[in-house]
C-alpha cells in the first residue's frame, strides 16, 4: 500500500513540475509583442506628462543614459530631473519608427534598439529589459543623435566647442 501511495505522489508531483516549466515556457513571438508594447506605452506616458506611467517602468536600479555627455543618471536622478517636464503635461515624444528585439536565452532578460522619430530629427534609443515577476522593467536605456557619416566634419567642431574642456578634465580624473 506504501508503494502506492508513494507511485501515487510521484507520479502528481512528476505532473504539476511538467506543467509548471510548461507555463513558464519562453515564447517570443509572444514577448516580442509585449515589449513592443510596453516600449510604445513608456513613449506615450512622456508624450502625455504621465510621470507615474513613464518612471514606473524604469526599474528601481535603472539607468538612463541621455544625450549629453553629461547624462549618466540613476533612476531617481533621471526623476528628478525630468519631474519639470511631466509637470507641463507632456514631456518629450518620441515615436519608434524601427526597433529590433533580443533575447537571452532563458526570456529573462531582453535587449532592443530604436530609431526614434523627435524633435532632435533622427534619434537611436537601445536598452535592457529585465523579467521582474511578470512585467518587463528597463534596467539600462541610452538615447543617442545620429550624425550622417557625410555631416560628421561639419558636426565635430560644433561638439568640441562643448565637449573639449569636458574631455580634458576627465583625462585628468583618475580611472576606477
Amino acid at each position: 500500500m506504501k508503494k502506492i501511495y508513494l507511485l501515487l505522489f510521484l507520479s502528481i508531483t512528476s505532473s504539476a513540475s511538467y506543467f509548471a516549466m510548461k507555463n513558464d515556457t519562453f515564447d517570443p513571438a509572444k514577448e516580442t509583442k509585449a515589449i513592443n508594447t510596453f516600449l510604445n506605452d513608456w513613449h506615450a506616458a512622456a508624450a502625455k506628462g504621465d510621470y507615474n506611467g513613464y518612471f514606473g517602468k524604469i526599474a528601481e536600479d535603472g539607468r538612463y543614459i541621455g544625450t549629453d555627455a553629461t547624462e549618466n543618471w540613476d533612476k531617481k536622478a533621471f526623476a528628478a530631473f525630468s519631474k519639470p517636464y511631466f509637470d507641463r503635461g507632456k514631456a518629450w515624444d518620441f515615436k519608434s519608427v524601427e526597433r529590433h528585439i533580443y533575447f537571452s536565452k532563458d526570456g529573462k532578460t531582453a535587449w532592443f534598439d530604436e530609431l526614434l522619430d523627435t524633435w532632435m530629427k533622427a534619434c537611436r534609443g537601445s536598452g535592457v529589459l529585465e523579467k521582474e515577476g511578470k512585467e518587463w522593467k528597463i534596467k539600462h536605456y541610452v538615447l543617442s543623435m545620429t550624425v550622417p557619416n557625410d555631416a560628421t566634419n561639419d558636426v565635430i567642431p560644433l561638439k568640441g566647442k562643448y565637449e573639449d574642456a569636458l574631455l580634458e578634465k576627465m583625462r585628468k580624473e583618475p580611472k576606477p
